[in-house]
This record gives structure tokens, sequence and C-alpha cells, in this order.
């Protein structure tokens, strides 16, 4: 069985074409406006410099050369274009018959690994509870992972806890003077956070912290026991709220790093790399990366002047320790963009110490909610338990409108899922390079571009199916299928492979939600169009099948992006 996308329609012209090799050809090839019944199109205008005529005659005579391969319909020259109709048939037939392969594999075999990639994701501080920028990184990260599992690599989910550091001690100091001992009656995380925003409240008023900041710090790095056993206390109550919150949204990592573990032997390896020859000191003591004349960047301080150090020392050696723990052929970091000059500098300075691997900086923009912009410092971010509870309320209220008569359990349970739903494809739907405000109320609406609206298309085809009493049957007249809204729906059918081999390859991991919502959009104008149980009998299974293969693409697209889906809504 052999999936037909571009690469399949390159493959067919590379025999009669010589000037191309099959990926140029592959990146010629076009999709077809809506309006056109054709699946893929080449332009011809590129042969005609070595054709020496023009591209309509340049088509009108590869139409005539080509053997028609049994998986085309037909193929169409018209102006400068050669089109190309994959035949009803090939389609439904792949989709049914590799069901949850179908965009994974392109021949009937199972797919091997390819590569083993590290991904690594959240990475929090140990000093407030995960906000809401960090569920745009963990959904991100997840269904990086899910994308890239389902293609065949084998990935290695990682966390790195920035456990250590200035910013720890300034939640463990503001408790040390005002938290006289107490235990957390809140969540543990939160706990911890609010003494955070305690700290920058008193430091307006007492600019000394600062100071007594610096020396908490330097007490931790030389190993004061009551400074650590107030750390160990503080960092458990980060650390087993944010299991809480990773759980709500099935996040489950390979393993966990700590910087506090990681930090003594990066500054080893900075020391080794000063004695080496590759970094500099400057006045004051402080070691620095000299990064101006062969990468273009500015000069990196790696250790203070007190010899403490910062967050690239521990990142330059924990690269070194996932390379040693996983073999991995990339590592991928899912990190804000306000991070962006970070990655320049250490992917420079790892490259200056030898270390030739393969790294890749996911970066995204911050999101906002209507209100305007977050600040934790200022104890204006929103948590993400406090967004996860939101939307699930706020879904919980549209499945009691909507089914009054669903007992309490079931209308929990639709709405766990509803939320969840509308939370996370909103978030995935944009480009993650983008910034946008992410509007509650709107994410759990059933119509327009959310994620309930591609739960209640699964669900109505699930419902029609039910209802017609028959079993799926491959051996239909896909002839039948030739109404404009059936043809569209065919098209979108074909090119989810396509869809899931550029996210794969870009990780833009938007254009998967996009696809899911322009394929939702076909099945409703068919649904609108097109009565599937009827009295001809044929129509009615050939149309069955037709929108099953809907339902068996739109529950991949959901899994990959992480979202779980209702059979009845």
């Amino acid at each position: 069985m052999i999936i037909i996308d571009k690469k399949y329609i390159a493959e067919i012209l590379s025999k009669y074409i010589s000037y191309f090799s099959v990926e140029e050809l592959e990146s010629f090839i076009e999709i077809p406006p809506d309006e056109f019944s054709y699946t893929y199109a080449f332009p011809c205008f590129r042969l005609a410099k070595f054709e020496k005529k023009a591209p309509l005659l340049i088509a009108e005579d590869l139409k005539n050369k080509i053997k028609l391969p049994e998986s085309i319909e037909k193929i169409e020259s018209e102006g400068p274009y050669l089109n190309f109709q994959v035949k009803s048939q090939i389609i439904l037939q792949n989709i049914i018959l590799l069901q949850d392969d179908y965009g994974r594999i392109r021949e009937e075999v199972k797919p091997i690994s390819k590569s083993n990639v590290v991904i690594e994701y959240p990475a929090p501080n140990t000093n407030k509870p995960l906000h809401f920028g960090h569920i745009r990184n963990m959904l991100l990260g997840k269904s990086l992972s899910n994308l890239l599992m389902y293609k065949g690599h084998k990935v290695f989910q990682v966390n790195l806890n920035n456990d250590r550091g200035i910013h720890i001690c300034k939640s463990m100091i503001a408790y040390e003077k005002w938290g006289q001992n107490e235990d957390p009656d809140i969540k543990t995380d939160h706990f911890v956070g609010k003494y955070y925003v305690k700290y920058s409240q008193m430091l307006e008023k007492n600019p000394q912290l600062e100071n007594e900041v610096r020396e908490l710090l330097r007490l931790w790095e030389d190993g004061d026991k009551e400074t650590r056993d107030l750390w160990k206390k503080m960092n458990k109550w980060a650390l087993d709220g944010f299991k809480i919150t990773y759980e709500k949204l099935n996040i489950k990592f390979d393993k966990e790093y700590y910087e506090s573990n990681l930090y003594l032997k990066g500054k080893e390896i900075i020391n080794e790399g000063l004695e080496n020859g590759l970094f500099e000191k400057t006045e004051d003591g402080a070691i620095f990366a000299p990064l101006k004349e062969k990468y273009n960047l500015e000069d990196k301080v790696l250790i203070r002047s007190d010899g403490t150090s910062i967050y690239i020392t521990q990142d330059i050696y924990l690269a070194y320790i996932k390379k040693k723990d996983f073999n991995y052929d990339k590592s991928i970091y899912v990190v804000g963009d306000e991070q962006i000059q970070h990655f320049k500098w250490l992917f420079a300075i790892l490259d200056l110490l030898g270390f030739k691997e393969d790294n890749f900086h996911l970066s995204y923009g911050m999101i906002d909610l209507p209100e305007g912009k977050m600040k934790s410092r200022e104890g204006t971010v929103v948590d993400a338990d406090d967004i996860i509870s939101k939307v699930e309320k706020l879904a919980f209220e549209e499945v009691n409108k909507r089914y009054p008569s669903l007992s309490e359990e079931k209308k929990e349970y639709r709405a766990k899922i509803i939320g969840m739903a509308a939370l996370k494809f909103y978030i995935l739907k944009f480009s993650a390079i983008k910034g946008f405000t992410f509007n509650p109320k709107e994410s759990i609406s059933f119509e327009g571009e959310t994620g309930p609206y591609i739960l209640y298309c699964n669900a109505r085809i699930n419902s029609i199916i039910s209802k017609s009493e028959r079993d799926i049957d491959l051996n239909v007249n896909c002839e039948l299928l030739k109404h404009q809204v059936e043809l569209l729906l065919l098209k979108n059918l074909t090119y989810f492979p396509e869809i899931i081999n550029s996210a794969e390859n870009s990780y833009n991991l938007h254009i998967i939600p996009q696809y899911l919502l322009s394929l939702c959009q076909s099945f409703n104008s068919f649904y609108s169009s097109c009565q599937v149980i009827s009295e001809n009998k044929e129509l009615e299974k050939a149309r069955l099948l037709l929108i099953k293969c809907v339902q068996v693409v739109i529950k991949i697209g959901l899994n990959i992006l992480g979202i779980e889906y209702l059979d009845q809504m």
C-alpha cells in the first residue's frame, strides 16, 4: 500500500523530468484551491528554459507521456499546470486499512525508529507555582513529543528544575522573615509563590533585602545546614505542587534534572575551559566566553566575580549529561522567546567547547489575558491551576445548559474533557512564535475555531454511524461520491500525511489544529448538503465510509495534540 502525497507525485514526474531531483519536484508541487477537484498540481514554468517552449505545451506533452498509475484517477493539463486527481477509493482504503498509522508511514510496513530526540520542558523555577505561560510550554512540549513518537522517533521527555539561585533565595528569605515557620494551608507550590510575591513587596520598603538574598545564596553554596534545610523544605513544597499540575495535563517525564545537582560540574567545565584558553577572566575575576570574533555574539559571563554560577553554567553541563543519558541525535529546548539570546550563547559556547551536537531552541511567544499582561513579581500572574479550573468550570456550565438531564458524574466527566480540549486546542492553534490573548469564554464555544467544535464533529459522526446500524464496508462505489462537498472532503483527507510530515520537519505544531478545523468545516458543509442515511443504500454505504475516514483522521490529530475525545456530546 502506498500513501499518496507530494513525494509520490514527484516520483511519478521524475520518470519523465530529468532536470530536477525528486525533492526539488516535490517542493514545486502545489495544492489546488478548493474550487478545483484535482488533488495536486504541478506548475511547468520552471521547465520552460530547459524545454525551450511554453509551459502550457510542456504540460500537454507530459499529460500525453505519463502512464497513468493505478492510484491516479486522471491527469489533465490546464494552461501551464499538470493536474493529478487521486482515486477516491485509494484515499478511503488507505485510511481504513492503516487506521492509526495513516500519516505515520508511506508504505505498509511498521515504522522504524528514525532518531533519538530529547525534548526538555517546562524547566520551572521552584520559587512559585507553574503559571499560564508554562501551560503553553507544556502543551508544545507534549504535543511535539507525541508527534515525533507518532512519526517513529524515539523521544525522551525531560524536565530541568531550576531549584537553586538568587530567585529561589528570594522566596526563602521572605518565608524566613515573615513565614513564622507555618505549614502550607493551600496547594504547596502556591504557598511558596506567596512568599516570592511577599519578597518583591517588601523590597520596595527595604532595598537592603537584595544584599541579604545574596548572602543567603552564598550560605547555600557554602553548604550552611540551616540554609540547606529551609531550601529542601520549600523545594519539596514546590515540586509536590508541580506534580499535581502535571497530572492535570497528562505530563510525564522520562527523567527530571535538578540545577542543584548540575551547577558544580558546570563550574568545573568552565574552569577547565579557562585553563585551556577557551575562556577568559575580567579584571574583577569573573569568567566569560569571548564570542564576538567567532560567533558575532556579545561576550557572556559564565561565573560571577564572587564565584557563584548562573543559569548557563548548569545548562552547559546538562547538555553533556543528556547526551550521556540518551545518546540523542537532537536535543530540543522548549523555552519562551525571551530566552532566544540565552540559547544563542549556549549553543555557541557548547560549540567552542567542541560539543558539536544538534541542538534546537523551540521558542514561543507570551500569552496575555483580556485583562492584560501577567507579571509574577507583582503577583498578577494567572497560575496554571487557576486557568485549568476556570475552563473546566465554564465547560461544566455549558454541559449543564445543554444536557440538564445527565447525572452530575457524567456532567463532570464531559466538562473535564471538553474544558481541557478547549484549553489545549485554543493554545496550540496559534503559531508558537506568536503571542496572543487567551479568551476562556471563546475557547469553550461549541462553534468557531475551538476544541469543543472538533469534539462535536467527532461525536456527530459517531452518532450517524450508530444510527445507520451498518458496519463500515470498504467495498463501495466511490464514483457515487461526486457532490462538490464530498470531493472537497476527500481532498482534505488526502492531505493529512502532508500536514504531519510538514509539522514533523518544521516543528510548526499549529498546522495540525488548523488542518483539523478545515477538515471539520468541510465535514459540516457535507453534513448540511448530503444525507448520509438514505433509501439509496449504495450511496449510504459510500458516505458512511467517507465520514468514518474523517473520524479516524480527527482522532489521530487529537491524539497528537494530547486531547481526549467523546463519543457523545
